[in-house]
């Protein structure tokens, strides 16, 4: 069941996990992941925390004692989810090691709610990398107007990035100019560019949710052609867009100097419609340099029956670009659904934080002295 997995490894693509508890960790289900599935990275989100520590007997004896301390839910919150974090970043190590440090990675995000503030965000992100303190963190930073010269500030003291929230192809461009800036100003400043590791998360299934409802609101056969189709297209022509960027004299200049690129991370990835094949955004999106973040549902579909036959992005651009202008076509705006889908996705995740906050409130009121 894991040569699919080690296929896809081998096609050059870093097998993350989209998922993070305490009981994964107090079990050895990472460790065992790791060892058994060819996973080399986690991600983590607000969605995903509150998920794990909500009502989760796991975290009791740690909010007793934030509870004594008398701390605010706030630094309750930050202290449980940078344990874990820093928890899994050691069960990760040995992988960061023999990867050359480019994966054995966990993600981390800001506070979701300052996701449209460039100062806070920066000072989040010093903050949560000092308190990890793990060379084999990424503090994840959404790729809003706010965030990209956020990015380009923390990359530039060193920081290494994972960009979330990615649904628009401009703003793929603006997050991988926000890269090269923060790599150019921390060679002004004299740090090593070989110690910065950075990816950026391209959002897929939910690109094909909002699009679908779309078409099956028009209904016409051109339109059901269409169905599950945009997310693909969408991934497959920000892959185009890396190997322009990262082809260039401006990056060429970086690379000599020691940058490792900025590897398109494929986000999203649990097919939400049961009409398409479960695997859908692993298989149709194999491509050497990229990273695959996965659901454990995903990951099992995968390892039992994905369907990994090489590289299938190269070869498709003339018609994903087809395919977009299709949506045109009948009327469906490109730019209006990815900015919808950013403002949606910091809706989303902001609610889940403030979801948690209100639960570890509860927490530790009832367990205070």
């Amino acid at each position: 069941m894991t040569d699919n997995l080690r296929r896809l490894s081998a096609e050059g693509v870093a097998i993350w996990l989209d998922d993070l508890s305490r009981a994964r960790l107090d079990s050895g289900n990472l460790q065992d992941l790791v060892r058994e599935k060819e996973i080399v990275g986690v991600t983590t989100n607000p969605a995903i925390f509150q998920k794990a520590i909500s009502g989760k007997d796991d975290y009791t004896a740690q909010i007793r004692d934030l509870a004594v301390r008398g701390v605010t839910v706030d630094e309750a919150i930050r202290m449980i989810t940078t344990a874990d974090v820093r928890d899994a970043c050691d069960v990760l190590k040995p992988v960061f090691i023999k990867s050359d440090k480019v994966d054995g990675r966990v993600s981390i995000e800001v506070d979701p709610r300052l996701a449209h503030q460039t100062d806070p965000t920066v000072a989040e992100a010093r903050q949560l990398w000092w308190l990890v303190d793990r060379r084999n963190l990424f503090i994840k930073i959404p790729a809003t107007k706010a965030g990209l010269p956020a990015i380009s500030t923390v990359i530039g003291e060193g920081i290494s990035v994972n960009v979330t929230l990615i649904f628009s192809l401009e703003r793929y461009r603006e997050v991988m100019d926000a890269y090269l800036t923060g790599l150019e100003k921390a060679k002004a400043a004299g740090i090593d560019l070989a110690t910065i590791e950075s990816v950026a998360s391209f959002f897929v299934s939910r690109v094909d949710t909002e699009i679908d409802a779309r078409l099956d609101k028009i209904g016409s056969d051109e339109a059901k052609a269409l169905r599950g189709k945009a997310g693909l297209a969408n991934a497959r022509l920000a892959y185009e867009a890396y190997e322009e960027v990262f082809g260039s004299d401006r990056w060429k200049a970086l690379a000599e100097a020691g940058a490792n690129p900025q590897r398109p991370l494929w986000a999203s990835t649990g097919v939400k419609d049961p009409a398409y094949k479960d695997t859908l955004y692993v298989d149709d999106l194999v491509v050497t340099g990229t990273v695959n973040t996965m659901p454990e549902a995903t990951l099992d579909a995968v390892a039992d029956h994905g369907q990994i036959a090489g590289d299938a992005v190269h070869g498709t651009y003339d018609q994903s670009r087809a395919e977009l202008a299709g949506l045109a076509g009948l009327g469906i705006s490109y730019d209006e659904v990815v900015q919808q889908l950013e403002d949606e996705g910091v809706e989303k995740f902001e609610a889940s934080w403030n979801d948690l906050l209100k639960s570890l409130q509860g927490e530790l009121d009832r367990l205070r002295p």
